[in-house]
């Protein structure tokens, strides 16, 4: 089930990350519930994904907090 759960959130975050604002407010949804490996899978799929989108590189303190 977590592993749907994680796709889930990489697909809603690929599909608004033409809006900054609401990248990082999918984000923080994600944050809350995500247990704390897939966190850590998040955070790793971010770190990929920001580098062509430098607009969104703001969103990866909300993880690293």
């Amino acid at each position: 089930m977590s592993k749907i759960m994680f796709d889930y959130t990489k697909s809603i975050l690929e599909r608004v990350s033409f809006d900054p604002m609401l990248f990082c407010k999918e984000l923080e949804k994600a944050i809350k519930s995500l247990l704390p490996y897939e966190m850590e899978q998040l955070r790793e799929w971010l770190f990929s994904y920001t580098k062509e989108k430098p607009e969104l590189k703001q969103c990866l303190l909300i993880v690293n907090q």
